[in-house]
């Protein structure tokens, strides 16, 4: 993943103490480079490399722009001039971390050097008044445990809108005529959210197998070997190194379109074309960094990547049906697809068989392993667009086929509710850590509402202000 840049602009306040001003921006900065956390610096714009003057302004947006950052820290090492953050955050258009360190008791005298608190308030107001949307880390100490978690939080959540400011989805054919759950508007997504497709016909994709299969040879040979170390191959070998070569396909043309997501016409007309289904190809694509959903689903691509941006990259997503209810287990459910769960999530060797309803070899078979989960879907009807948002656990539960796991929340009847409800439907996404927090903060910035399935909110809200 490429490293997400934040602008540093630590602000000051004429009336209190610049010397201590001074000395806390430096401490800041030693603090983030002993963290890693990659920063563009405003120390040489004046005296003191602080933000507070308003001729200073435009210079410092033009440099950050310039930059290309992600984010914008406000670290305020007193109490900070309100107007000049806001104008600087107003210009930027990013997401903003207002902070500032916790001020020492008063001395001896009575002075106070800083007031940090009183101006983190001030700023809050006016950031407001400007419609700049901000996230707040808690008035701490930069040696306390909550700020680390919340720049790298912050870190998380600017990764994610940046990723989902700038999607581009491959749609490999239509959707299938059966599913009218799958369909979206196109044009909408662009106009909202700037979410661009790049959509071919199959054809093209029998193309580019054809070109592969006498031109990349190496590349498949290679993701065939892949294959038998990987996994249980329960295959022809012709089918197998169909598979190779329409993984190397599909990832050729997300290259060519510049796509970091595949949606993909996965029945019936590809097995007529080439005889095999496409969830292998899809698994090993989705371990590679480019997540890879089933029916043609654009709004399941967009809930693959902001799953997986809210988690840094560390972990693959999978995308999974909301199945049947658990037999045994009254808040349990089935989490199944045909077998496009990447090899990394399964919970022993996986194998390359045959689906469920197609008689077409080419899926993954695998259970995938437990532990705690994030489960999330992007969606949206009558022009209205939401992120269902929760946690889950995976459990025992019988044995079936196709990639599964079977996984236990708070409240089916509740999620029942929802999805049913909508504007959801059966697909979801999922991933093997907690990023409900991320990604319920990244709404604000990305115009969409987080419709939490549990009643966590004040929960949420309490971790995120560092409780």
């Amino acid at each position: 993943m490429e490293a997400i840049k934040i602008g540093f602009a630590p602000t000051r306040r004429s009336i209190f103490s610049a010397p201590d001003a001074v000395k806390y921006a430096n401490l800041t900065r030693d603090k983030l480079n002993e963290l890693n956390i990659e920063f563009v610096d405003i120390a040489e714009f004046n005296e003191d490399g602080l933000l507070y003057d308003d001729a200073d302004v435009m210079k410092i947006a033009a440099k950050f722009k310039k930059a290309g950052i992600q984010g914008l820290f406000l670290p305020h090492t007193n109490f900070g001039t309100e107007y000049v953050c806001a104008r600087l955050a107003k210009e930027l258009d990013v997401p903003v971390l207002l902070w500032g360190p916790r001020d020492e008791r008063p001395d001896e005298n009575g002075v106070r050097l800083r007031d940090t608190q009183c101006g983190l308030f001030a700023t809050g107001k006016i950031l407001r008044r400007f419609q700049v949307p901000f996230t707040y880390m808690t008035n701490c100490r930069l040696s306390d445990p909550e700020f680390e978690r919340g720049i790298r939080d912050f870190i998380a959540v600017c990764n994610t809108v940046k990723t989902f400011q700038n999607m581009r989805i491959l749609q490999i054919g239509p959707r299938p005529f059966d599913f009218w759950t799958t369909m979206c508007n196109e044009g909408e997504l662009l106009e909202k959210f700037n979410i661009q497709l790049a959509p071919i016909p199959l054809p093209e994709l029998i193309k580019e197998i054809r070109s592969v299969s006498s031109e990349q040879i190496e590349e498949v040979d290679g993701t065939v070997e892949y294959c038998h170390g990987c996994a249980i191959v329960k295959i022809k070998e012709v089918d197998l190194r169909m598979v190779a070569a329409l993984k190397v396909a599909m990832k050729n043309l997300a290259t060519k379109y510049g796509c970091s997501a595949i949606a993909i016409q996965c029945w019936t007309a590809l097995q007529d074309e080439i005889g095999i289904m496409p969830c292998a190809a899809n698994a090993m694509l989705i371990d590679e960094g480019i997540p890879v959903v089933c029916e043609t689903d654009i709004h399941g691509a967009i809930s693959c990547l902001l799953i997986e941006a809210a988690n840094l990259g560390r972990n693959k997503s999978f995308f999974a049906d909301w199945t049947v209810r658990h037999p045994d287990n009254e808040n349990g459910e089935l989490l199944q697809h045909c077998g496009l769960f990447p090899f990394s999530v399964a919970k022993d060797k996986p194998a390359i068989g045959y689906p469920l309803a197609f008689d077409s070899p080419g899926a993954v078979e695998a259970e995938a392993k437990g532990g705690e989960l994030t489960l999330c879907r992007f969606d949206g009807d009558n022009g209205e667009y939401s992120l269902l948002l929760g946690k889950a656990r995976g459990i025992e539960g019988p044995y079936t086929k196709g990639t599964y796991l079977w996984i236990e929340v708070d409240n089916l009847k509740r999620l029942e509710g929802k999805i049913v409800s909508g504007p959801y439907i059966h697909h979801v996404s999922g991933i093997h850590a907690d990023v409900v927090p991320i990604l319920y903060e990244a709404c604000k910035y990305i115009g969409i509402k987080p419709d939490l399935y549990d009643p966590i909110e004040e929960d949420i809200k309490a971790y995120l202000r560092g409780e």
